[in-house]
């Protein structure tokens, strides 16, 4: 049985969005935060498909996230297992799916410049854009004690999703080196990553 999606995406997607659930017989499931990844799609032997979207997302990365996971479904479909999880088909199919959403009904204007760049060559996660990341992150929940990695200084101790405690580095190509106190190894953050600052 689906999870019911309606007031988790803008009113304006949802038929959309009914039309594509009915048409491939997809189960959804919502699920709570995963911090690996923000939706997935399965096939199962006996048929069955399944699709789970993470319920902390906002409006607009929950609705890119859906269709993200549909366009796995219907590139399985029309072109089978052989091709790539997010090759040529499945960025041309995502983009096709995503077309009738593109528009000022469904997203604010703010956003529709960064995800028009973003759709004209999609990558395995809207994350990966480090712009459209931002911008789509501004619509969540305020938590005035996250930042952006980018907004503060190098040097700096801070929090990422569980008690570990990093120092910011310099940034290196599109990334910033990040030590971990408790071992001295070194991570790569984006800049986009939401952060905890601490004394």
């Amino acid at each position: 049985m689906n999870s019911s999606f309606e007031h988790y995406i803008p009113p304006a997607a949802v038929p959309w969005i009914q039309q594509l659930m009915e048409a491939h017989q997809v189960v959804l499931k919502i699920v709570h935060e995963r911090h690996t990844r923000h939706g997935d799609y399965r096939r199962y032997p006996d048929g069955r498909q399944q699709i789970t979207v993470n319920d902390s997302l906002n409006t607009y990365q929950f609705l890119i996230t859906l269709v993200h996971e549909i366009a796995h479904l219907v590139t399985y479909e029309k072109y089978g297992r052989a091709v790539a999880p997010h090759g040529k088909e499945w960025k041309y199919t995502f983009q096709h799916l995503m077309l009738p959403l593109i528009r000022p009904s469904v997203f604010p204007e703010a956003l529709l410049p960064y995800l028009a760049a973003y759709f004209k060559n999609p990558k395995a996660s809207s994350d990966t854009d480090a712009r459209l990341s931002k911008a789509l992150n501004a619509y969540s929940p305020k938590n005035d004690q996250h930042e952006h990695l980018s907004d503060v200084a190098v040097g700096t101790r801070f929090i990422y999703r569980d008690t570990r405690i990093f120092q910011k580095g310099q940034r290196v190509v599109k990334r910033y080196r990040c030590m971990e106190l408790s071992s001295g190894k070194i991570y790569l953050f984006p800049p986009h990553a939401l952060v905890k600052p601490v004394s």
